[in-house]
Parts: structure tokens; sequence; C-alpha cells
């Protein structure tokens, strides 16, 4: 592309071909794409050129004869005052001076300054000239650099935070372990005075606060209640208290308790599995907090992370149950029996104590499923084992090892602990049945191996089960519902 260059007729000198395109010097001073001001030494404006009246909407007898401080907003008059008139009586000159400059009508106006201080032939200061520059633009480019400098590191936070919670919540073992790290988390990304998670108590209708973790304004809400808490898990959504002013007004039974710890503001972010709910990630702050919409979808982030957290440990957990406990009654099976048994030998023979094993049978069993069917069959079976849990010690294992067939691990139990608990089955068992006739009773033949180590053999858990079964029989062929006692 050609730029054409202006031609001037022959034998023009420079100045009158300037004049083709600036009639004046005047013109140039008038018109210039900056203001121009001119200042005598104490401040006060002697001359103004209508670009700078122009843009800030004064008219020139507004602004001659005043001092150019008194066109400024407070603040730039105090920076004025202070650092730049001593910079321009020292160094003769200011560069770039951001300044805000008061209109008469419409908004303040930025502006960059350059002033430049001349002299007479005596050395003494006769007038400042000002170059003013709006700096709107600049000021918007600023604005929007700095904008997107705090949203470039707010989402490095983020970033940062999201690797540590995943990284974090893989690491975990156990339920405790991800709602601890997932409270932790929580309160230093939103720098939360205090955060916790509250999970809801199995059939209860609460929600409790996790074992160790502080809730300022109560360990447990009711899920039907005014809370936060429990809105969040209604409404599937985070449910934001900014103020104490707003507590009073969407959930007045707060705001007192809120106060009286010192807090003002609050989150509570829905834990939710398949929009099933698990629990409420809850934060609390000591100051008035307005939340973002970018803080709210990283504390959703947070709580869906920690929700797949608590999902993976909660299947382990359940993979595990399944692995060491009958399907049918929930008790454990004989992996965990041959383990628990094993443990209870070993630490009878540590600790010279006592320990028992209890072999049951049901008696009239067979009828009742023949007969009923095999449905009725295993609600009984349930039955017995709900009531062999009532009638045994909270430290005692109770295992399914077979079809009818029960043991009992009793640790540190004398032999007169052992015939009470074996005497508390027996009689827990011979109770009628719902839905059973009287016709088809139930018992238990019962057997009982007592262990009491004097420093010899330790006897393996088979030796020990198969004592207990040999006992069990003598009872069965006794007669039934009874226990035969035998020692190792």
């Amino acid at each position: 592309m050609t730029i054409p260059v202006p031609h001037f007729p022959a034998g023009a000198d420079d100045a009158a071909g300037i004049e083709l395109f600036e009639p004046s010097l005047e013109d140039l001073y008038e018109h210039a794409p900056c203001g121009y001001l001119t200042t005598a030494p104490n401040g006060v404006v002697v001359k103004v050129n209508e670009t700078f009246l122009a843009w800030t909407g004064y008219s020139r007898d507004q602004v001659v004869g005043q001092p150019f401080a008194s066109l400024l907003n407070v603040g730039s008059q105090l920076f004025y005052d202070t650092r730049c008139l001593p910079v321009l009586r020292l160094e003769g000159e200011v560069r770039e001076v951001a300044l805000v400059l008061d209109r008469p009508h419409g908004r303040p106006l930025p502006i960059l300054v350059n002033s430049i201080r001349r002299a007479g032939d005596d050395g003494q200061p006769r007038l400042v000239r000002t170059a003013v520059f709006d700096a709107t633009r600049r000021q918007d480019y600023e604005r929007d650099l700095l904008f997107a400098r705090r949203a470039a590191e707010r989402s490095e936070v983020r970033v940062r935070t999201l690797q540590e919670a995943a990284a974090t919540f893989g690491a975990a073992k156990s339920e405790e372990s991800v709602t601890a790290a997932l409270a932790e988390i929580a309160c230093a990304a939103f720098d939360a005075t205090c955060a916790t998670v509250m999970l809801p108590v199995t059939d209860s209708g609460i929600l409790r606060a996790v074992a160790g973790a502080a809730h300022p304004v109560g360990e447990s809400v009711s899920i039907d209640s005014q809370r936060p808490e429990a809105e969040a898990l209604r409404r599937a959504t985070v449910v934001t208290i900014s103020s104490v002013d707003e507590a009073e007004r969407m959930f007045p039974a707060l705001a007192e308790p809120l106060h009286a710890a010192r807090l003002e503001a609050m989150t509570a972010t829905p834990l939710l599995a398949d929009d099933a709910p698990m629990g409420v990630l809850v934060c609390f702050f000591g100051r008035r907090r307005d939340f973002e919409e970018d803080e709210l979808a990283l504390n959703r982030t947070l709580a869906r992370l920690g929700t797949q957290a608590l999902q993976r440990i909660r299947l382990q957990e359940q993979l595990e149950h399944l692995a060491l406990h009958d399907k049918l009654t929930g008790l454990a099976n004989r992996e965990l029996l041959q383990y628990r048994l094993a443990q209870a030998l070993f630490a009878a023979g540590r600790h010279l104590r006592p320990m028992s094993v209890i072999f049951l049978d049901l008696d009239g069993f067979k009828a009742i499923n023949d007969q009923l069917g095999h449905a009725a069959g295993d609600a009984v079976l349930v039955e017995v084992s709900a009531r062999l849990r009532g009638a045994v010690r909270p430290s005692d294992t109770i295992a399914r090892f077979g079809g009818d067939e029960f043991v009992v691990v009793c640790e540190d139990a004398a032999a007169d602990a052992a015939v009470a608990v074996a005497e508390r089955i027996r009689m827990a068992i011979r109770q009628p049945i719902a839905h059973v006739p009287v016709a088809l009773p139930l018992t238990a033949s019962i057997g009982v191996a007592r262990h009491r180590p004097i420093g010899g053999r330790i006897p393996e858990p088979d030796e020990v089960v198969l004592q207990a079964d040999a006992a069990m029989y003598q009872s069965k062929e006794s007669g039934k519902d009874r226990y035969t006692v035998v020692d190792i």
C-alpha cells in the first residue's frame, strides 16, 4: 500500500506548507489531541485549550483563574499537593501522573498528566505547562487486565485445590479420613473460620457433625428443620448466608447462635450421590461474605469429589463385609470366624485368660423349612440371628457356620460366664416366633468348649470348633433344648 505524500507548491517554505493543514499554531494548540493548560507558579490556571474544556465540560471562565488542584477530586488533590508539586519544584517536571478530574456534569474523568516548569531569564519559575491525557480507556484496559490476572490466579488456586483434593481423597482409607480432609481443604480454599461435614444418622432424620469436627452452632440438625444444612439437602443446591441480618430474614432460629459464636456467614453444600443425599459440607466465616459464582462452583466441585470418595469407601466396606459376612443374616461367615477364633486363642494364651466357643444347632428348623417353605425358613434364621445378638456380650463374635448351625466365640470368658451365655441363647431361641405355628417349635442344642490356658499348647481353631460341635451332638442325643460343656 502506498501512502500519498502531500505536495507543497514550488518555492513554498515549510511554514507555508504546514499552513495548508494547520491554519495557525493557535488552532493547533486549541484543538490538539490532548488537553493543554498553563498555570502560574502558584498553581492558578492562566490558559486552557478547547480540547480540555470539551473533555471536562467546563467553560473557560470556570477554569481560568482557578487553582488546577481545585478541578481534581479529593484524593487526587491530596496526591497532587503532597507528591506531584514537590517533585515538580525539585526536578522541574513530572510525567504520567495518574489523577482523577471532577467534571461539572457526568462521571469523574481519569487522566494522565505531564507537567514541565519554565523559568525566566533570572532563573525564577514563571509558569507550568501541563498536558492532560484522557486515561479512561487505559484505566479500562488496566482494569480488564487486573480482572483477567485475578481470574487466572483464582483458576490456578482452584486447580491446585482440586488436585490436592483428588490426591487426598484417593489415598483415604476410611469415611472419617475423607470427611476430615474435605472439611480441612474447604476451610483453606475458602478462607473459612471453620468447616465441618454433617452426615445423616441412620433412620433418625438427623444430620450430625462427624466425630472430631467442630460445628459452632449445633452438633446435630433435624432434616426437617429450617436450617441451611437441611435446606441444602431438600433443595439439592448450595445455600449461602452472607450476614447475620440475612440469617434473621431467611433462618430466624440461626441468627442468635451465629451471633453468639461470633460468626457472620456460612455456606451449606449438599453431598449428593445420584441425587440421593449423603451429607452436607458446612463452612463458617467470621465476617460478612458475599459469595461469588466461581467460589460456589469450587464448593460444588469439592463436594462432588468428597461424595465420590465416600461412595468408594462405602462400596469397599460393603464388599469387604460381603466377603466376610453371611449374606442372609449379616453374621460373620466361616472365614471371619476362623480369623476371630485364631485371634481369641492367641490372646488367651498370651494373657493366660480363659475363652470359650459355643456351637448350636436349631432343633425343629427342618420341619419349619419343609412345611412353611424356604422363605419362612430364611425369616426364622434372620430372627434367630437377632436373638443371638441380644443374648451374647457385645465383645462376642457370632458366626453362621452353615445351614442352621451357629458359632459364638466368647473371649475372656470364665466357665460360669460361658455357661451363662449358653443359657441365655437357649432361652432366647425357644421363645415363640411370629408366623410360625406352635406345632412347629424351635429350640437349640448347644455345645460349649471351654479353654483355660495354663502355659501349654494353644489348640488350633478347627480343633476347638470340633470339640464344641461334638458337645452339641451330645446335647442333641440327650433330648435337645440343652447345653453340654467340655474342657479342652
